[in-house]
């Protein structure tokens, strides 16, 4: 407690000198500027994160079983029963995809067809993604399919009227000579959904078993189950219990992991402009050196006479020391009430605005806790670096000092 007296004393107390004061503000604004910047960083990290992981909630499913060989699997009756009975599983879609060359009135090009069943829409509220049209795969005898808004740009399509079809051409592997090399079927564009530039610009979902028709599949063939868990459920417990169920032979993946390269590219980009910033940190932190620098000369005179008084070298260490986690906590703080109030003014005002056409009006930012952690022990980290050069100088003062 003592070395803190001090330390608080030598913070707030006049000195010799007005530039020690003037050096110690600019120090201590340096580090709230540095630390309400590493925190909003990360907390824009966070914001995007979050919002393309709600992008892709859209699209990929919670939990995702496919075959560990091979492109598809037959999930028969009695397989999907066990699997939709699995506690904390709410609903269990079949879905079926492969590569298909697509052309509408002229526009052609290759995107990814996927064949969907009744349950699909509700495993992940895809009809809530449509910017044009209705989400409908069949009525009466008629086949619809419901096209990325990429794919709908490089093939023309419009939704209104349907008057026109979708063509859509699958290879043959079996076909002979004088057969046509081509399976042909027809759906019409019935809608357009937008979730995010990789499933826009490949994916055309149509009706399953339309789909198995025009691969010429068995029935029950499927290229991944998707399955929805129940409010509250834990995704790990339930993919646990649906790895029992199924055996081997089965991949199943959590949302996260059906993103992974993506997740871990986010998070790279996160930390390394944590870093960056961290540098910035450590160059204002100079300011703070020279500050403490300047008061353990003018405060000779004060530690010669603790010297006279009994005081080791510990002691003079640690009261410079504490200055300088002083400065830091003092700086930290107020950067995490700058940090916290921008956020706050954002989330209240939408300060910084996006393009528009963007899917969201206003920039994402995202304040986690957990942030806090790292964003603090960096900063005190700093100060103490910055602390232990003018504090190895005061223990270098002498007990007997005489001003010249």
């Amino acid at each position: 407690m003592l070395p803190f007296f001090f330390a608080r004393r030598y913070l707030f107390a006049k000195g010799s000198s007005n530039a020690i004061h003037i050096i110690s503000g600019i120090s201590v604004l340096g580090i709230a500027i540095g630390t309400a910047a590493l925190i909003l960083v990360l907390s824009v990290f966070n914001g995007f994160e979050g919002l393309l992981s709600g992008l892709f909630g859209y699209f990929n499913p919670e939990i995702k079983i496919t075959p560990a060989k091979g492109k598809t699997f037959v999930a028969d009756s009695v397989l999907l029963e066990r699997l939709r009975q699995t506690p904390g599983v709410a609903l269990v879609s079949e879905t079926l995809e492969e590569i298909a060359f697509f052309e509408y009135e002229g526009s052609q090009d290759f995107g990814v067809l996927k064949g969907v069943d009744a349950y699909y829409a509700r495993i992940n509220d895809i009809d809530s993604t449509l910017s044009a049209g209705r989400y409908v795969l069949q009525e009466d005898d008629r086949y619809y399919a419901v096209v990325g808004a990429g794919m709908s740009h490089k093939l023309r399509i419009r939704t209104e009227g349907n008057l026109f079809p979708l063509r859509v051409y699958m290879p043959r592997p079996n076909a002979g000579p004088m057969e046509q090399p081509f399976t042909v079927r027809y759906a019409y564009p019935a809608g357009i959904f937008s979730i995010q530039q990789e499933f826009d610009n490949q994916y055309i979902l149509a009706h399953l078993d339309w789909v198995r028709d025009l691969l010429d599949a068995p029935e029950g063939a499927v290229s991944a189950l998707e399955v929805r868990c129940q409010p509250g459920a834990s995704t790990s417990a339930v993919k646990a219990r649906l790895a029992q169920v199924l055996g081997e032979g089965f991949v199943l993946r959590d949302r996260y992991e059906q993103n992974e390269a993506f997740f871990k590219v986010m998070r790279l980009e996160k930390w390394m402009g944590f870093a960056i910033l961290t540098l910035m940190l450590l160059l204002m932190a100079f300011n703070m050196v020279g500050a403490l620098w300047m008061l353990v000369l003018d405060k000779q005179r004060d530690i010669a006479t603790l010297r006279s008084l009994g005081a080791d070298d510990r002691l003079i260490r640690r009261i410079f020391i504490g200055e300088g986690l002083l400065l830091t906590t003092l700086g930290l703080s107020i950067g995490i009430v700058l940090a916290v109030s921008l956020y706050a003014a954002h989330k209240r005002w939408n300060l910084i605005e996006m393009p528009v056409g963007f899917v969201v009006s206003s920039y994402p930012i995202e304040m986690r806790l957990s942030d806090f952690l790292p964003v603090t022990a960096t900063v005190l980290t700093i100060g103490l670096l910055a602390s232990l050069a003018p504090a190895a100088r005061a223990v270098r003062v002498p007990a007997y000092w005489r001003e010249e």
